[in-house]
């Protein structure tokens, strides 16, 4: 029996006045099918000063999420270094190799997407999209904090239901974490 390939993240974090917010929806789909509408997909780390989402196989993502830990535990004040140092392993390693997923994470001063191809990427304006709706979220995210006063929970809370309106591996059941 073939894979059905699991789809269905939308991951966004926004950068404003201080304030980072992360967010993502609940939406897991496999194949043609929503198998599950409310997931919680965005964790809080390192006591409550790290917020991490993932996109991609919830397995793979979990298995990334305990190494980052790991990793953050070694260096509790220096998020980029506990990124860099996962990027390195998940690159390295032959079983982590095979992961495929991404973590956007965000502290009180950094944002940054990591993947297993070793990348790690800081966005110049602070707004990360990871998923299939993150290139929608983002893209809402950019016009609302060009043209809108709300604050960084209240643009991805907006945007967020913006990409489930129109990437149909998104949905409305939304949760948000902010520092």
């Amino acid at each position: 029996m073939a894979q059905i390939p699991a789809r269905s993240t939308t991951i966004l974090s926004v950068r404003r006045d201080g304030q980072v917010a992360l967010g993502g929806d609940g939406q897991v789909t496999l194949g043609q099918v929503v198998a599950k509408a409310d997931a919680v997909k965005i964790r809080k780390l390192a006591g409550g000063k790290v917020l991490t989402g993932f996109a991609g196989s919830a397995a793979d993502a979990f298995a990334l999420l305990e190494r980052f830990e790991k990793r953050l535990s070694e260096y509790p004040d220096n998020t980029r270094r506990a990124v860099i140092e996962l990027a390195k392993e998940w690159r390295t390693d032959r079983v982590l190799r095979r992961l495929e997923a991404m973590l956007a994470v965000a502290d009180k001063e950094v944002s940054l997407i990591v993947s297993g191809a070793g990348d790690v990427i800081e966005p110049t304006d602070g707004i990360i999209g990871i998923g299939s709706g993150g290139p929608y979220a983002a893209s809402a995210a950019k016009a609302l904090l060009g043209h809108s006063n709300l604050n960084a929970r209240q643009i991805v809370e907006s945007a967020l239901r913006i990409a489930g309106e129109i990437c149909i591996y998104t949905n409305t059941h939304i949760k948000v974490e902010t520092l």
